[in-house]
């Protein structure tokens, strides 16, 4: 079966400073350009998404069972970009005892009062389990980087908010998940890149179907406002902080089933990658189980 081969295509090498219009949100495979039928294109892809999620079932019960590591899943992107059906469609076929998914709305007043990393760190995943951070601490590099008047409810002690102070954030930033990956966090970052266009398109979708009423808020238009400015420091925080030890991904968020075949691709062979085993028994845990066979039998 084909691939998307996201993995090359999509990852934001570290160090080269990238511009988003170098990155078709409506991205086709070059395999399937040559498709004429768009139903056949698409059933493709969604046989790709089949195939990754199975294979994610088997390697996620592997990822658990082995203990080793744990991994940070993160999704960014505008509103309506798709990151509610990643996780609903990525994840659908993994144990949910291994799986944990936590989404960030305003911050409390307990949470101002504390750095503007705090409130994430009790979230993180424990060894074996992923952890998927819906929105996460980088929209304190952009929300509140295009909307700066946030800051003011952050309580920061005095001093200028210039490009030095948003270059300290991406330092934090960075130093966090360099500390994080260095014991044994897998930390993957999907910027999900929807088209104004496809965006417009999607909202209006909401307000037509009285059941996705409560996806739409009025806050979304007053983003759509600020647009370019959301773009600019999404590109200066892909520029910043997609490292080494925790690259971002750039996926293509127009057409939904390439954007949750790209994922789940990248998931699959992540874990596939750390090449896990399940846990060994020593010699004596080998006798306490022949021991608890032999216990079980009698009965």
């Amino acid at each position: 079966m084909s691939r998307i081969n996201a993995t090359e295509l999509f990852c934001v090498p570290a160090g080269k400073k990238v511009n988003l219009t170098d990155y078709d949100s409506a991205w086709t495979p070059d395999w399937a350009k040559a498709e004429s039928d768009k139903k056949a294109l698409k059933q493709q892809v969604l046989d790709i998404l089949k195939e990754n999620k199975k294979t994610l079932a088997k390697v996620q019960e592997l990822f658990w069972a082995s203990g080793a590591y744990s991994m940070l899943v993160i999704l960014q992107g505008m509103d309506a970009a798709g990151k509610d059906g990643v996780i609903s469609h990525v994840m659908s076929g993994v144990n949910p005892q291994g799986c944990q998914v936590f989404g960030f709305k305003t911050p409390t007043e307990e949470e101002l009062n504390h750095n503007f990393l705090w409130r994430y760190m009790e979230a993180l995943p424990a060894r074996g389990r992923i952890g998927i951070f819906n929105r996460s601490y980088y929209e304190d590099v952009l929300i509140v980087k295009v909307r700066p008047e946030l800051l003011d409810r952050q309580k920061l002690p005095p001093g200028k908010r210039d490009d030095s102070f948003w270059m300290q954030r991406y330092e934090d930033i960075n130093a966090l998940e360099h500390h994080l990956v260095r014991n044994g966090t897998i930390i993957l970052k999907f910027f999900l890149n929807i088209s104004k266009e496809k965006q417009r398109h999607r909202l209006i979708k909401r307000l037509e179907d009285p059941e996705k009423y409560w996806k739409f808020s009025f806050t979304d238009l007053t983003e759509r406002t600020k647009w370019t400015e959301y773009m600019k420091a999404y590109e200066d925080a892909l520029n910043e902080t997609s490292t080494e030890w925790a690259p971002w991904y750039v996926i293509p968020a127009d057409k939904k089933w390439i954007t949750r075949a790209s994922v789940s691709e990248i998931l699959t062979l992540k874990i596939e990658s750390l090449n896990l085993k399940y846990p060994v028994l020593n010699d004596e845990q080998t006798k306490v189980f022949k021991e608890a066979k032999k216990e079980l039998e009698k009965e």
